[in-house]
């Protein structure tokens, strides 16, 4: 579990530095500057829980449930959430918008912010 952790964790942080870069530099042409901020938001939020899933993939060993479930929130709500904006922003540029993919990032969200208490209920619980 805890490579899988890392081997996430890295490739996330590798994928939101390219799609930075896309976003940057090739998608300021066909985007509004709402859209581009948008995009902006599901990389900074990519980079945040790569950042993240390294610092818990070396630091914790994921062998309790609870460990393992907050570190599958961080994986999955970060791929619901982010690539749902992509897909969001991408489709609505070239006047297609997928909406079916809407309530996908909400829904990413809120994997993300139960991550973030099983990490609090995680720390409250070694000093309790």
């Amino acid at each position: 579990m805890v490579l899988l952790v890392q081997f996430v964790g890295a490739l996330y942080g590798l994928l939101a530095i390219v799609f930075g870069a896309f976003g940057a530099h090739a998608l300021q042409k066909s985007f509004t500057a709402e859209l581009l901020k948008s995009f902006e938001t599901g990389v900074k939020y990519q980079m945040y829980h790569a950042l993240l899933l390294l610092v818990i993939g070396f630091n914790f060993n994921l062998e309790t449930t609870l460990e393992k479930s907050m570190a599958y929130c961080f994986m999955v709500g970060t791929f619901l959430f982010s690539f749902s904006i992509y897909g969001l922003t991408l489709s609505a540029s070239k006047g297609r918008k997928l909406k079916f993919l809407g309530p996908v990032t909400p829904l990413g969200g809120l994997l993300l912010a139960f991550g973030w208490g099983l990490l609090l209920y995680l720390f409250i619980k070694n000093v309790v």
